[in-house]
């Protein structure tokens, strides 16, 4: 089970420093998870130029050149953000009797190791 999901909000705690021109200790939120090679990709975070073919629209108008978009980053490099506290904590999974209309059944939840909320 994957610890880092779409929409979590995430830190990068690996690579470069901000002052260096590197992204860790930025926070975004996940916009998609690429699971067959363990890497997300963040909103704001790892911009890559992408070159673009130039074309037109049906109105005239020019498409393409160059365009900054978002790039995967490995998942190792990502730490979740404790809502609480607004730091990087690890994940943790329990598993909780829920009761519903007199039928009991059990949940997995995900919580935050540092203050122990649930996510």
């Amino acid at each position: 089970m994957a610890k880092i999901k779409k929409g979590d909000l995430v830190e990068v705690i690996a690579g470069a420093t901000q002052a260096r021109g590197g992204d860790r200790g930025k926070q975004g939120k996940v916009l998609r998870v690429i699971t067959e090679e363990n890497r997300v990709v963040v909103e704001g975070i790892n911009f890559v130029t992408k070159h673009v073919k130039v074309g037109q629209t049906q109105r005239g108008s020019k498409t393409g050149g160059l365009e900054t978009v978002e790039a995967p980053i490995h998942i190792s490099n990502v730490a979740l953000v404790d809502p609480e506290t607004k730091k990087p904590t690890r994940v943790g999974h329990r598993v909780e009797a829920v009761t519903k209309d007199g039928i009991t059944k059990n949940v997995r939840v995900r919580y935050a190791k540092k203050s122990g909320k649930d996510l």
